[in-house]
């Protein structure tokens, strides 16, 4: 088992900045990947990030963030990060720290492991 638990979250104006976290606690040494996904209002779940958690720090990235979001860890703190900036209204959504125990599948297909998401709301 994983328990995620998601902060940083919070109302920044278009342009801003806000840095997300996601610490992991139980069974850490079984994760091979973490991803962020994100969700607005009547859209479907679509991922933003992702980064291995064990044998490097390779990262993924949706391209509508690529180049204003930036996935790191601290494997030591069990922790994983989502620095975005320049930060548009359409980034609105509540965002969910995910992590993966398999190492199936593609970037986009998230593991069984949720957290309990975060509001990020940017405004115009």
């Amino acid at each position: 088992q994983v328990q995620l638990v998601e902060s940083g979250g919070g109302l920044v104006q278009a342009g801003g900045s806000l840095r997300l976290s996601c610490a992991a606690s139980g069974r850490t040494f079984s994760i091979y990947n973490m991803r962020w996904f994100r969700q607005a209002p009547g859209k479907e779940r679509e991922f933003v990030a992702g980064v291995t958690w064990s044998g490097g720090s390779r990262t993924y990235y949706i391209d509508s963030v690529k180049g204003r979001f930036a996935i790191s860890k601290d494997n030591a703190k069990n922790t994983v990060y989502l620095q975005m900036n320049s930060l548009k209204p359409e980034d609105t959504a509540v965002y969910y720290c995910n992590a993966d125990t398999t190492g199936w599948g593609s970037w986009t297909k998230p593991g069984v492991f949720w957290g309990q998401g975060t509001q990020v709301t940017v405004s115009s």
